[in-house]
């Protein structure tokens, strides 16, 4: 699969099936070379966080997707997964907060994930 929207809507559905909370979606092409889109949502406990990365990694599969590269994953504090073109982010609360990604990457667009 090359397309990232594609990529995005079942990523997102994957990630809301499992739950997920404060899904966001910013748009860095126009300010970084590193991927087009950050996706970053959070999990409630090291369960939930490694259900909805597991989650997201079972249906990028199924529609194409090569594997990513998966940092973080053991901890379950935030789990990263870089499919080249789309970065997910995964957080537990506390982190989330900590990092603060939207904080960072604030010149990039936020998207709407209804409007993906």
């Amino acid at each position: 699969m090359n397309n990232s929207k594609e990529m995005l809507n079942i990523a997102v559905e994957a990630m809301k099936d499992k739950k997920a909370e404060d899904i966001r979606i910013i748009d860095i092409s126009k300010v970084s070379v590193i991927a087009d889109y950050f996706v970053i949502a959070s999990g409630n406990n090291p369960n939930q966080v490694k259900a909805i990365v597991d989650n997201i990694e079972e249906k990028l599969f199924k529609a194409g997707c090569e594997d990513p590269k998966v940092e973080g994953y053991n901890s379950a504090t935030w789990v990263l997964l870089d499919y080249k073109d789309v970065v997910f982010h995964v957080f537990s609360a506390d982190d989330r907060r900590f990092y603060d990604l939207e904080r960072i990457w604030r010149d990039g667009v936020e998207i709407d994930i209804e409007n993906i």
